[in-house]
């Protein structure tokens, strides 16, 4: 296969994984809603699957590469056990938050004002803007937890303030998508999602220490993981 025949295969395959994305982001949302009637569902999910989308196009543009590394993903993709479990409990978590706030919005549990809603938003932009620009800043940020033998420690950009600035922009992301969908319960699983990324940042930690020379040395220099100032 030559050089235009396998960009256009990488484009194919990465085109039709984001529009499957969108396709079962949809169900968690709106099945559990049991209306279309769900003007924050919409909204959530047109916002999330414009970031999908122009993650894609923009990535399939300027870094081939990276979409390859990032094709790989979920539970079955990870090498680690460990890993598999922690994403396959990260996957549920997710899809539990999300039909939380389904229920929430069919059953009136809560009431989110439209403000509240979109600093939702705000806050999911905030994030996905984090994750896109660690993405540009290393290209080696594969889906699953490996090391490339080209890959290198990268200590520029945000990853010279936090070691896992990609988990920070994703906490960011996953704190707005309740208030996005007006609904106060959805936090209640969000608390097990955040849980299952502080675990699969931990392992990746020790993962990449054991595998990725110059790792231990860069966790000497940048101190802290998520935050700044606190952890």
């Amino acid at each position: 296969m030559d050089e235009t025949q396998a960009g256009n295969d990488l484009a194919r395959r990465a085109v039709k994984g984001t529009l499957l994305f969108i396709a079962v982001l949809w169900l968690p949302i709106f099945v559990p809603a049991g209306s279309l009637a769900y003007g924050q569902g919409w909204l959530f999910w047109a916002h999330f699957s414009a970031w999908s989308a122009a993650g894609t196009w923009y990535f399939l543009r300027r870094d081939p590469a990276l979409v390859e590394r990032r094709l790989r993903a979920g539970p079955t993709a990870e090498q680690e056990p460990a890993q598999k479990r922690i994403q396959l409990f990260v996957a549920l978590a997710l899809c539990a938050m999300l039909v939380v706030c389904g229920l929430d919005h069919r059953l009136g549990w809560s009431a989110v004002s439209w403000a509240l809603v979109i600093a939702g938003h705000l806050l999911m932009a905030a994030g996905y803007l984090l994750v896109f620009l660690v993405l540009r800043e290393n290209s080696f940020a594969s889906s699953t937890i490996e090391v490339a033998p080209e890959q290198r420690v990268i200590s520029t950009g945000a990853y010279a303030i936090v070691r896992h600035p990609m988990y920070s922009g994703a906490l960011l992301m996953f704190l707005g998508v309740p208030l996005a969908l007006g609904s106060w319960w959805g936090p209640v699983p969000a608390v097990a999602l955040a849980a299952g990324l502080v675990a699969r940042l931990q392992d990746e930690e020790a993962y990449l220490a054991r595998n990725l020379p110059g790792y231990e040395a860069y966790r000497g220099t940048v101190r802290w993981r998520l935050l700044p100032g606190v952890w």
